[in-house]
């Protein structure tokens, strides 16, 4: 029963990945929440926001060497400090772990974040199905609002060229990209692999015509830098130069980049054990709320006998992530190891909370984390991935719902 409805359901709405790998993983389920969590979480992607856009200024006029010592790639240090758009980060998703009654932000995607369509636009539909509250409603509005801003800002004219860009085989990126690109009426769409860029002159679509702004939801930086051509041109480097001369703007901005690193968060938690003037009163109240122990190495964990989680600056879906208990015993790791050319961060570990739900397997219990979009600065859309100690992309994606009340 619960496969037929499942398929059901999920065959009407238009290109989306109900499932991934061959896997299941947009469940027929839905976790309830009260309004009263709805609006915790909303305040904690505020305040935590603030924090990490009021740490960008100061990052940008850091010296070089301290940008390097974070694991930023020497070749974005210039493209690091442009600001280029009012907001640091246009799309952004934070990963919140419940906490003694409150939230704890284990990390920001501040760079190039997906779960977008399941939660600003399927979440509203299965809400619908199972009778219940949706929690997002009115968000699908902020975002087509802060995207059709984001482009008005970065466009030098009216007659801007547009583009939109992914991995075509890619289909969660594909998809996702292309329910951004509706906002933006105009708007094309130009597959990664048919950009077309000139050395210091410009980058082209495949119809050979100059892109102004290029809308790079899916396409991480630290990706970018490493392309080359058939001729082992470095035209993922060409492409931040377009960018620092001016030639071309990218959307997310430099600035989510920058924010993307990992160690950002040891330098917001370093920052606050010294009681830095840096952050106010209130600001370091959030921080000690919302934030947990970070540092470049894990003696502190040692000392103070705690469980903690090592993972690259760069790093995506889980993947590279280790979890040590109190001695320093590895008794936890992703079996992929895409990202270990990176320096690692350490963090104090917590439990994430089981939640019992329903799938093709039967029921399940697995760990929960909440993603929560941040939309140039403004709290967004949140739901739930599902599956183990460590979050990877075979976690499962369980819809929301608020019961609605007679």
């Amino acid at each position: 029963m619960y496969k037929s409805n499942r398929q059901q359901f999920y065959s009407q709405i238009e290109q989306f990945w109900a499932d991934l790998y061959d896997e299941e993983y947009a469940l027929y389920d839905l976790y309830e929440v009260t309004e009263d969590e709805v609006e915790k979480i909303r305040l904690a992607t505020e305040r935590t926001g603030k924090i990490y856009f009021k740490i960008a200024h100061l990052l940008r006029n850091v010296p070089d060497e301290i940008l390097l010592e974070m694991g930023y790639p020497e070749q974005t240090l210039h493209f690091l400090r442009l600001k280029i758009l009012e907001a640091e980060s246009v799309i952004a998703r934070f990963d919140f772990i419940p906490y003694n009654d409150s939230y704890k932000c284990i990390e920001i995607n501040a760079d190039t974040p997906t779960f977008i369509k399941e939660l600003f636009f399927v979440n509203e539909r299965i809400c619908h199905a199972f009778a219940m509250e949706n929690p997002n409603a009115k968000m699908e509005q902020l975002l087509k609002d802060m995207v059709r801003k984001s482009v008005a800002q970065s466009k030098p004219s009216q007659k801007a060229h547009i583009v939109f860009t992914a991995h075509e085989q890619n289909i969660e990126d594909y998809y996702t990209t292309l329910y951004l690109m509706q906002f933006i009426p105009g708007a094309k769409f130009t597959p990664l692999h048919q950009l077309q860029i000139q050395n210091g002159v410009g980058l082209f679509d495949e119809d050979g015509k100059q892109i102004d702004v290029l809308y790079r939801q899916t396409f991480p930086i630290e990706n970018v830098i490493q392309d080359e051509d058939e001729a082992q041109n470095p035209i993922g480097l060409w492409l931040l130069e377009l960018v620092e001369q001016n030639l071309l703007i990218i959307i997310n901005p430099p600035s989510a980049f920058l924010l993307q690193n990992k160690a950002v968060q040891a330098v917001i938690w370093g920052l606050h054990e010294e009681s830095n003037v840096f952050f106010s009163a209130e600001e370091h109240e959030w921080i000690s709320e919302y934030f947990l122990p970070t540092y470049l190495e894990e003696n502190p964990f040692i000392e103070k006998g705690l469980h903690f989680v090592k993972k690259p600056v760069f790093g995506r879906e889980g993947n590279t992530v280790e979890i040590y208990d109190k001695s320093g015993q590895l008794i936890k790791e992703d079996v992929q190891k895409s990202y270990n050319q990176y320096i690692k961060v350490y963090q104090q570990y917590i439990e994430q909370p089981k939640v019992t739900f329903q799938s093709e397997k039967g029921e399940q219990v697995g760990e929960m984390l909440i993603g929560s979009f941040l939309i140039s600065g403004k709290p967004g859309a949140i739901g739930l991935r599902v599956g183990g100690m460590i979050t990877n992309n075979l976690s499962y994606y369980l819809p929301i719902g608020i019961k609605r009340t007679i």
